[in-house]
């Protein structure tokens, strides 16, 4: 049994959103019914008649030869209600643009998700421009700015024990190695990523505190070639500022949902 409370898991359903879920993690990858009946440990034809019906609704795609799946359209159709419905990320996207505006780099919004950070808005920077969009994306926690920031909120005693992800050469694998540099981020204030996530790439986070802990945060990536410590220094107190306008400004009080 799964934490329902209590309430028992529908099995048809879990299996449903494992399948779109294991889709949507493939990307570009379309997959075979026999891969997908594997993965999901499930017999062929039960997995064929689920393919069929999600088809059928738009949540899954097939090719012309009907042999392979991925996701389908209705997948994005929910996830931009997702991001529209969001008071929090309705309240923060005017600070993302003044962020984007006095810095030229590119700002994101992310949202803890388990060990991962969901990407919910970015601006990107004219000056270095990326092919394929993060918003809807997912990071390893441990591997970047945002995720960092956002683990330093929380008590060490929560984090997995490992070994992690190696995204680069230079991301934390240990929880030891994890837990000494969410110490550090705690005393400064704002996390920082120097090529763990991206290679080139160095990000500056911060943790959005209007929930405890914070579930939010945005952070600044900019290219190594282009980091100077005056342009450290400003990109530090630029989103500073922006984090308390955006800390002041997300609703909540009577008759505001507060999702779980």
């Amino acid at each position: 049994m799964s934490d329902t409370g209590g309430v028992r898991e529908v099995k048809s359903a879990a299996r449903t959103v494992e399948l779109l879920e294991l889709l949507a993690a493939r990307g570009d990858r379309p997959a075979r019914l026999q891969e997908l009946a594997d993965e999901l440990g499930v017999p062929r034809s039960s997995m064929y008649a689920l393919l069929q019906t999600l088809i059928s609704r738009g949540w899954v795609r097939t090719d012309i030869t009907g042999s392979l799946y991925g996701i389908g359209i209705h997948a994005l159709l929910t996830g931009t209600s997702y991001l529209d419905s969001d008071p929090r990320v309705r309240a923060v996207r005017p600070y993302l643009d003044e962020a984007s505006e006095a810095l030229g780099e590119t700002i994101h919004m992310g949202r803890l998700d388990g060990r991962d950070v969901a990407y919910l808005a970015t601006r990107e920077s004219h000056e270095y421009l990326r092919t394929i969009s993060r918003v809807g994306r997912r990071l390893p926690a441990h591997a970047g700015a945002l995720g960092k920031a956002l683990l330093a909120e929380r008590p060490d005693g929560e984090l997995p024990e490992g070994p992690y992800e190696a995204l680069t050469p230079n991301s934390h694998t240990s929880r030891g190695s994890l837990a000494a540099d969410l110490a550090e981020i705690r005393s400064r204030g704002w996390s920082v990523d120097r090529e763990e996530g991206v290679p080139g790439i160095v990000g500056f986070g911060f943790a959005l505190r209007y929930d405890t802990p914070a579930q939010d945060a945005i952070s600044c990536s900019v290219p190594v070639a282009r980091l100077t410590p005056a342009h450290e220094k400003r990109i530090v107190a630029v989103m500073r500022e922006v984090r308390t306008k955006a800390e002041a400004t997300v609703p909540a009080g009577p008759g505001a949902v507060h999702w779980r």
